[in-house]
């Protein structure tokens, strides 16, 4: 399997690269602020195909590149449902906490194709099969895209902004919330096996094993206690 990734603009967001291999069909995660030279680069280097655009959630910071990137490869962009108004109204979704300034910069709206995403189905994309597991906490319609294990790649998951390397996504915006968010990690990360490989929307990649034993809010989810009070990541 070939996993490419680049943190891409203001704020740093991974955007990935899915395939099986180099020089065949590929699925491009969160496109996000000027990210499209990044994936024109990828795809190049790796003589990759897109045959979709999938996001973890609505936010700027991951789907700012997905109208150009959608085309020009004409493909389908994929998004959770309460999320899909994001694309054609960010600031709205962002409570107008990112500026004028900035977003005069950005091509927001929807892609010509765009499809919903639902809970627990899994997509059958560039011959991987990716789970889609609801996760509401950071926004309300976020996602997280499962790859099981094979042959020696241990499974993967892509977090969004729910679970980061020593932290999870931030629940103070419009759609967020902390309830939802310990949820989400209790029904989502903890049943994975220790050695998922987490790729997160921000920042590092990490093992559920590692979050298990060190993140401070998924140890207190664990415990079933209430959240940490440390401070949180992402847009």
């Amino acid at each position: 399997m070939l996993i490419a990734g680049f943190p891409a603009g203001a704020w740093g967001t991974n955007c990935y690269l899915v395939a099986p291999a180099a020089g065949e069909e590929c699925v491009i995660i969160d496109p996000g602020h000027q990210a499209a030279e990044g994936v024109g680069e990828t795809l190049r280097k790796h003589r990759l195909k897109p045959v979709a655009v999938v996001l973890t959630h609505g936010h700027i910071d991951h789907v700012a590149s997905v109208v150009p990137v959608c085309g020009a490869h004409d493909v389908p962009a994929w998004i959770h449902p309460e999320d899909r108004y994001m694309m054609s109204d960010p600031e709205k979704a962002l409570g107008r906490s990112i500026g004028m300034p900035l977003m005069g910069e950005l091509t927001v709206g929807e892609p010509d194709d765009v499809r919903e995403l639902t809970n627990g189905t899994t997509l059958p994309l560039a011959g991987l099969e990716f789970s889609v597991a609801h996760a509401p906490g950071h926004t309300k319609g976020s996602v997280t895209f499962g790859l099981p294990e094979a042959a020696d790649i241990p499974p993967i998951m892509f977090s969004g902004d729910l679970l980061f390397a020593g932290s999870i996504g931030r629940t103070d915006m419009p759609g967020g919330s902390m309830e939802d968010m310990l949820r989400s990690l209790a029904r989502v990360c903890l049943p994975l096996d220790d050695s998922t490989v987490v790729l997160s929307g921000h920042g590092p990649q990490t093992t559920i094993g590692q979050e298990r034993a060190t993140n401070p809010y998924l140890r207190q989810v664990a415990a079933g206690q209430g959240a940490a009070q440390t401070p949180r990541r992402g847009l």
